[in-house]
């Protein structure tokens, strides 16, 4: 399935205009997160709004049909909602916030998805992207992360 982007979405996405605490701001200002948090937990408890997963979605250059499996509902029922529960904008924001430390690690986006995708010694040989449909797996996965930032490897 793809993503439906309106024409005025298509502009802001092309104007990167990105709404302060949005999954798409969270990418981009991985290291001011800390400072944050709490307006995130505010932002989750609202709930992510569909335009905001799309634009999320266009900053990963992915498609919500690699996500699948790690959204807690079906992308369908994602199509239909203009305003995603609390499990679900949590995972949106778990989605950002990983992806944004990744970005920030490695070398390029491509290296990061690569090491998404292939399997870990240190994860008991599971691809980390294929531990994201938990919370306890993101942390697993973003605590790799960090041991490679700090060259720390089991």
């Amino acid at each position: 399935m793809s993503v439906v982007i309106s024409s005025k979405d298509k502009t802001d996405l092309k104007q990167n205009k990105v709404k302060k605490f949005s999954p798409a701001w969270v990418l981009r200002n991985i290291k001011d997160v800390p400072a944050y948090k709490l307006e995130l937990i505010n932002c989750i408890r609202k709930g992510v709004k569909k335009a905001e997963w799309k634009q999320l979605i266009y900053n990963l250059e992915a498609t919500e049909k690699e996500f699948e499996t790690t959204i807690p509902v079906s992308i369908s029922s994602m199509q239909k909602k203009q305003v995603y529960g609390k499990e679900t904008s949590e995972r949106i924001y778990e989605l950002a916030h990983l992806y944004g430390l990744g970005y920030a690690i490695f070398n390029t986006k491509a290296d990061f998805k690569q090491w998404l995708i292939s399997p870990s010694k240190t994860l008991g040989n599971k691809k980390p992207f294929d531990l994201l449909d938990s919370s306890l797996g993101f942390q697993l996965v973003e605590n790799e992360i960090v041991r490679i930032q700090y060259n720390v490897y089991s």
